[in-house]
């Protein structure tokens, strides 16, 4: 029968002198009043097996101080608000073996709390749970943690139910090879119901799945050091809306799949990191369905680590590819899991994710660019003036984009200018501003652009991606393969509303500024030390920039100007380029061309390169055509002795 017991502790540890114990030598259990036998807890310790049913009273303050087993034919019920708090050792666990149960009867205002006693990743072994259904590893397979026997034939076997639960500092070191889980389900059948579980700083996986069917729903998962959610052995149940979140260096992935692909699903999962790292790794011939699949912060976002088929995992939809981000709007909201009363949450001063509606940044605040952040359709960001963003060392997938019907505008002054540039301020460090428009471009309608996979290109030549004045970026260029790179800002098919004033770009290891098309026109740019082009344009841009102020102080930069592509006739107003490394300064590359009026070009040892022979009427230089070894250093050079927000750093 079961019994709640309480005040039996005192009495028995007098009696007999044991922890889990009765008053008989060979015997584990407590006689209770009833004539009944039942195992109970003496001064509140929990260790040993129950071997008939038991429930926790919580009132008590538990004290987990050795392995607590429950056998084959019992159930272990743990009420709402219990608090079990284990000692650090790796044989400090709760295990539900095979035929046994577990009841977790935490409420949304009273979870059941399992812990140590410092909450230390590392410290105690976590809760398993062993069942009858089927594993690759066969009928009576045996853990690696404790030897137990887990593993059948019923795929609907039911080994309880947990609800509301939050377990943390698990992860316990067994060996050189293994840690214990948070939470670990050897072959758990589908009959039993999961719901409502926080895995929170563990050492090694949050949750593990070894074989079995059982499915779990409301899962939230925080800064564990292995994996966020882990299986093999042909685990094939569903995760309902999962939410993990990462601001610890180091870790492993969101997800790590290994072994017989049984496709199993993961139903919303949005998983955050401040920290970059891996997301999605598939081991061997593993493979899975998720919908609903957002991603923020990682350098990677799948993973094949031993070459699988990328046909075995399907990512909303479609078949998964390693060069989308998946970053998007979150398909699970973390203020659900606001019964965890000490989960963590991501700085207000990080920047990544997306924007979805209107955003204004505070100028007071340091702001960490962690990973891609993108603006949506509809939505708006403000960033005012005199605001710092310091991006981190994150390569291509730091950056900030502003989507097709999303708006941004910096309202730098010249005074108090808008300043993103990582740490060190080297080239190549992130991925600097990409801004997507609807405008014209020869690629046609919704085109694919290089960076991000994002969509560009319509037909409102007169579109606006919103107002960008005085912005300094520095260290941009990442690598995103050997043809192509980030630059300083790109503009995709962006319109003539779009407003573009007083923006230095410094530093970058591409080009400064790079148009794809479109029509939107940019006045006072200064660009210096930018490894590829300063201006750059193609597929038919055809706006305008008035005073540009080009300066090369490093060596095998590529040139001041490349124009590519479709001419239509861009126009330069007031240009002035000048290098202490000779160079090239204006290539222009199969039929394009410009108007160009006022040029000065300084040191350069060739200012004009018809890279495939274009014709040369197609280069207007003060109303006359283009003339190779001319003279260009006639104009009047481009006046910045006032423009001060240049100089501006972090």
């Amino acid at each position: 029968m079961k019994k709640t017991l309480r005040t039996f502790s005192v009495l028995f540890a007098l009696a007999c002198g044991l922890t889990f114990s009765s008053c008989s030598t060979d015997d584990s259990n407590i006689i209770d009043p009833d004539g009944g036998v039942n195992p109970g807890p003496v001064n509140n310790e929990l260790k040993g097996n129950i071997e008939s049913d038991l429930t926790l009273d919580p009132s008590v303050s538990y004290k987990l101080t050795g392995q607590l087993n429950v056998l084959s034919g019992v159930t272990l019920t743990i009420p709402a608000g219990t608090k079990i708090t284990a000692n650090a050792g790796t044989e400090v666990y709760i295990a539900i073996q095979k035929g046994a149960e577990i009841a977790v009867n935490g409420t949304r205002n009273n979870p059941v709390i399992m812990t140590s006693v410092n909450a230390q990743a590392g410290d105690w072994g976590g809760l398993l749970l062993l069942g009858n259904a089927v594993t690759t590893e066969g009928v009576d397979a045996k853990a690696e943690v404790g030897g137990f026997i887990y593993g059948g034939t019923d795929n609907t076997d039911n080994s309880g139910s947990i609800d509301y639960l939050v377990i943390e500092g698990a992860g316990a070191q067994i060996n050189a090879e293994s840690q214990y889980n948070g939470l670990t389900l050897y072959a758990v059948g589908s009959g039993t119901s999961i719901n409502n579980v926080a895995l929170i700083n563990g050492a090694d996986d949050g949750v593990e799945f070894f074989g079995g069917t059982v499915s779990v729903t409301n899962l939230y998962l925080e800064n564990n050091e292995d994996d966020a959610i882990d299986w093999t052995e042909g685990w094939n149940g569903t995760v309902t809306n999962a939410y993990s979140l990462h601001t610890i260096e180091g870790f492993s992935t969101v997800v790590e799949a290994d072994g017989f692909n049984n496709n199993p699903k993961i139903v919303n999962l949005t998983s955050v990191s401040t920290t970059g790292g891996t997301a999605l790794q598939f081991k061997k011939e593993s493979g899975a369905t998720i919908t609903g699949l957002s991603l923020t912060g990682y350098d990677t976002s799948v993973d094949m680590k031993d070459f699988g088929p990328l046909s075995n995992i399907k990512l909303n939809g479609e078949t998964a590819n390693p060069e989308i981000s998946y970053t998007a709007t979150a398909t699970v909201d973390e203020s659900s899991f606001n019964w965890i009363n000490n989960r963590s949450s991501v700085d207000a001063t990080i920047l990544q994710g997306t924007v979805t509606g209107d955003l204004t940044l505070d100028a007071s605040l340091e702001y960490q660019l962690t990973s891609s952040y993108i603006v949506q359709d509809g939505g708006k960001l403000t960033i005012p003036a005199g605001t710092k963003i310091t991006a981190r060392d994150g390569g291509t997938d730091v950056y900030i984009a502003v989507l097709k019907g999303g708006k941004i505008d910096i309202q730098g002054t010249e005074s108090n200018p808008v300043v993103m540039s990582s740490i060190n301020a080297k080239s190549g460090d992130w991925g600097g501003l990409t801004i997507v428009g609807k405008a014209v471009t020869t690629e046609g309608i919704d085109a694919t652009a290089e960076v991000g996979g994002f969509i560009y290109g319509g037909s409102d030549n007169a579109d606006s991606s919103g107002s960008i004045k005085n912005l300094v970026i520095i260290g941009t260029g990442a690598q995103i393969n050997s043809e192509s790179q980030y630059n300083g800002v790109s503009f995709y098919s962006v319109g003539s509303g779009t407003v573009v004033e007083n923006i230095a770009v410094i530093n970058g290891s591409d080009d400064g500024v790079e148009f794809f098309g479109g029509t939107v026109s940019a006045k006072n740019l200064y660009f210096e030390n930018n490894e590829d082009d300063a201006v750059d344009w193609t597929e038919g841009w055809n706006g305008t920039v008035t005073n540009v102020y080009v300066l090369h102080n490093i060596e095998g930069f590529s040139t001041a100007v490349e124009g590519d592509g479709l001419n239509n006739n861009p126009k330069l107003i007031n240009f002035t380029a000048i290098s202490s490394t000779g160079g090239i300064a204006l290539q222009f590359k199969k039929e394009s061309g410009a108007t160009i009026n006022n040029l000065y070009l300084e040191g350069y040892d060739t200012n004009i390169d018809m890279k495939d022979f274009g014709a040369l009427s197609n280069i207007k230089i003060d109303g006359v055509n283009a003339v190779k070894d001319a003279d260009y250093s006639l104009g009047t050079k481009v006046d910045i002795s006032g423009w001060n927000w240049i100089d501006a750093r972090l």
